[in-house]
């Protein structure tokens, strides 16, 4: 592993199942104290960068959003050395700026789901990171300097997670409107705090594939219209990730991200009343505190 470079994981959303040009490549099985993965994870090296690859709906789309372990995801990376995650995730507009086929480096969430367990921390040990910047600076300013001429990418918007799997309503569409929302999916939370709480710096590229219900052409949002832009949507991302992966090539890495180091005054419980099973759980987490 290159010690000056990060270890970047890659997850693939809707249509992106794979990565090609990858020397090394190998798709491995990685256990989880959380559970099993998505899919097997494809690990390789491209430009001298470590590359992880999880598809997150598995390679045959059979996963759900409320369903995905996302903890064991994050966890899985984790352990193979990750240190920096590219979210690519398909989504909706909910402005009339941001059109079909536009890809947003997201800087803000809101958290609309609810079925889903969102910290790694509530076996016995808890934690209380800090998610008012939930994504890395750097990562997304890498990200939007290498965004070709083809790809129409804006830098910063707010993306809402909503439970799903069925669309939005009319009228929540139109809320999510009035609350100044860019974009709307159904994944990148609770994955974005996870990977907070592992210390890993992440970034969002997301890639819209409609205009959600709230738009007069577009009341009736079906899955062969999105998928038609996620074809399209799908081939400029890994043009795109090449280019990213470039450009981390030839960067002086910036190791002082807060991402790295979130949990320094996070844990909350304190060493002597921390359940042995707990930590052991853990142990892929704070490692660097033992």
């Amino acid at each position: 592993m290159n010690k000056e470079k990060p270890y970047l994981g890659i997850i693939g959303g809707s249509g992106i199942y794979n990565l090609d040009n990858i020397s090394e490549a190998k798709w491995q099985s990685v256990s989880s104290a959380f559970g099993d993965p998505s899919d097997k994870i494809l690990t390789g090296i491209i430009n001298d960068i470590n590359i992880a690859f999880l598809p997150r709906h598995g390679k045959s789309h059979n996963l759900l959003p409320s369903n995905i372990n996302y903890r064991a995801n994050i966890d899985c990376l984790k352990s193979l050395g990750v240190t920096d995650i590219i979210s690519l995730s398909a989504v909706g507009s909910l402005k009339e700026s941001i059109k079909p086929g536009d890809f947003v480096i997201i800087d803000q969430f809101i958290d609309r789901t609810f079925a889903r367990i969102k910290t790694f921390f509530n076996d016995g040990i808890v934690a209380h990171v800090s998610m008012a910047k939930p994504t890395s600076k750097h990562l997304s300013k890498i990200i939007f300097e290498s965004a070709p001429d083809n790809i129409n990418i804006l830098n910063g918007g707010t993306y809402i997670a909503m439970e799903g799997p069925q669309f939005s309503t009319l009228a929540e569409s139109n809320l999510y409107r009035s609350w100044n929302c860019d974009v709307i999916g159904m994944t990148n939370m609770p994955e974005a705090k996870l990977a907070r709480e592992a210390e890993i710096a992440y970034a969002t590229i997301a890639m819209v594939t409609d205009y959600d219900c709230w738009h007069p052409d577009h009341d009736a949002v079906t899955v062969d219209s999105i998928i038609k832009v996620l074809n399209t949507n799908s081939l400029n991302a890994k043009n795109l990730l090449k280019s990213i992966i470039k450009n981390i090539e030839k960067t002086e890495w910036n190791w002082n991200d807060p991402a790295y180091s979130a949990l320094d005054y996070a844990l909350i419980t304190p060493e002597e009343a921390r359940p042995q099973h707990a930590k052991l759980k853990l142990q892929n987490l704070l490692k660097r505190f033992n």
